[in-house]
């Protein structure tokens, strides 16, 4: 699993076992609204440095799919910049189209990292109890894979999850409660582990406000030993907004902070100071 930017701004998942069936796994959402947009400012550790190194953005209308089910397009964009790009080019856009209730109807990824391109894409049907996916992936060389896979359990990809997990709440979870859960892409279906670290303070670097947060940990396991992917932080608030995320990455460590948030659905109430 290639554990980049996009990866972390799913990770403010809360998934929950339900049985699979497309009334069973919807959800009424209660965290975002069309015409909302969050934008975000990434930076880099460039020996002992932390450079500016690129901007992201989160916006959400309304769409209606193929088949006429009323939806919203979210639409996540994330590039690198200056200095950063000298080393490392990241160009991606992850979209995603879910129905009112959250139910996933469609996924794409197309991403330009390290010079290195590809596509993800899922297709979501559902019947009897069961989710279909049919998954593509385009690969570097511009070949094409094919992949179908049936489940019954409620199965998301990186940007509908996220888009779920907004409408959840943590007040039943404990400081090192482990969530693990299903996650598609173009080739495969995954299970990634969530540990929720508690509530804390923290002052953004871009705007000096300081939000009262939830904080979560994404976790891989080598040979039985916890290896830590991205830190990150959303607002404790019905927004649910990731306003920081802190990645360790192969190459070095970067943060995003957020800067701007236009169309909230609900009072940033998490605002402990500005």
């Amino acid at each position: 699993m290639n554990y980049t930017l996009k990866r972390a701004f799913v990770l403010i998942t809360l998934l929950l076992a339900v049985t699979m069936g497309h009334a069973q796994c919807s959800v009424e959402n209660t965290a975002f609204q069309s015409g909302e947009r969050l934008e975000y400012e990434l930076y880099f550790n460039w020996k002992f440095v932390w450079l500016h190194a690129g901007r992201a953005s989160l916006t959400t209308t309304d769409a209606r799919w193929t088949d006429g089910t009323e939806a919203y397009r979210s639409r996540l964009v994330t590039s690198t910049s200056g200095m950063v790009d000298r080393h490392f080019v990241m160009r991606d856009t992850l979209l995603s189209i879910v129905s009112h209730n959250l139910v996933p109807l469609y996924y794409k990824k197309a991403a330009n990292e390290g010079g290195k391109y590809y596509v993800d894409q899922v297709w979501y049907t559902y019947s009897d109890g069961t989710a279909h996916m049919r998954q593509q992936y385009l690969n570097r060389k511009g070949q094409t894979s094919h992949t179908s896979t049936d489940r019954r359990d409620c199965i998301y990809d990186m940007l509908s999850m996220m888009l779920r997990a907004r409408s959840y709440r943590a007040s039943d979870f404990t400081p090192g409660q482990k969530l693990v859960f299903p996650m598609a892409d173009g080739r495969h279906v995954d299970d990634v582990t969530l540990i929720y670290r508690g509530r804390k303070n923290f002052k953004m670097k871009s705007t000096g406000i300081t939000y009262r947060c939830l904080v979560f940990s994404f976790v891989e396991y080598e040979k039985n030993k916890e290896k830590e992917i991205i830190t990150f932080y959303i607002t404790d608030d019905d927004n649910h907004m990731p306003v920081r995320l802190d990645l360790f990455l192969k190459f070095g460590t970067a943060k995003a902070y957020l800067k701007k948030a236009e169309g909230l659905r609900n009072p940033c109430t998490s605002i402990v100071e500005k």
